[in-house]
């Protein structure tokens, strides 16, 4: 077994362990019930059900509201934090506006302040391009989740603190090998236009495919050609 697949596969053993012990901070776990009830392993997610559940979910979000990570606050508590912050206000759009076919659907989805933070409201992007991506980790692209189905898919747990390195690590390896999203080959890779959207934070100091060939056991080489594939937004619903 290849190095990459083996870390994978431990992987795939420790992670949901691990994420069930909560850093000493934000308690996760209201996130982490609705979740597990309303999205399948597959990452599709039930909003009729979910509307069943809709006060939690702004109570959750009043909860995060109210504690802001501070600056002192470790990088991964920080990560937890605001991509959990992405992934339930994302959801919530979706609420506000079911039935829908698909986020696009919505005026202005990514760009409108809806989300409390504190005394301040703030937009989905502002989360994504101001604090996420300004945090040097480009695997945060495939943890956050845009209702989508081309989207990396809505990881069916919270993340925490304490899980953060390995479901980073999981839901890359698991994108990055999804033959619906990407497509891979020695001769051609056919990537998900996410790697075209982002392409500089995924190359820092390193080209692209000496980014994607950790994470599968395809042997890829500098000459390998890249394509993009086309982005399907419709509502990753179950």
């Amino acid at each position: 077994m290849k190095t990459p697949f083996l870390v994978f596969w431990l992987t795939l053993i420790l992670a949901p362990a691990l994420s069930e012990v909560h850093a000493q901070g934000l308690d996760h776990s209201a996130w982490d019930k609705l979740l597990k009830k309303y999205v399948s392993e597959e990452g599709f997610v039930d909003y009729k059900g979910f509307q069943k559940s809709r006060s939690e979910l702004d109570d959750y979000l009043s909860y995060l509201g109210d504690n802001e990570p501070a600056s002192a606050d470790s990088r991964y508590e920080q990560l937890a934090f605001y991509i959990n912050l992405y992934n339930a206000a994302t959801v919530q759009l979706i609420l506000d506006k079911y039935p829908l076919k698909s986020i696009k659907d919505i005026k202005n989805p990514w760009g409108r302040k809806r989300i409390r933070l504190g005394t301040d409201s703030i937009s989905l992007n502002k989360i994504e391009h101001s604090i996420l991506r300004n945090m040097n980790e480009p695997r945060i692209h495939f943890a956050i989740n845009c209702a989508s189905i081309s989207c990396p898919k809505l990881l069916n747990r919270a993340f925490t603190a304490a899980g953060m390195e390995l479901d980073l690590q999981l839901v890359t390896m698991d994108f990055v090998n999804d033959e619906s999203r990407n497509r891979l080959t020695p001769e051609e890779v056919y990537l998900s236009a996410i790697f075209k959207w982002y392409r500089g934070d995924f190359m820092q100091k390193r080209s692209l495919i000496s980014f994607l060939q950790p994470y599968t056991e395809v042997r890829l080489r500098e000459t390998t050609g890249i394509s993009y594939l086309p982005y399907d937004w419709s509502l990753n619903e179950k």
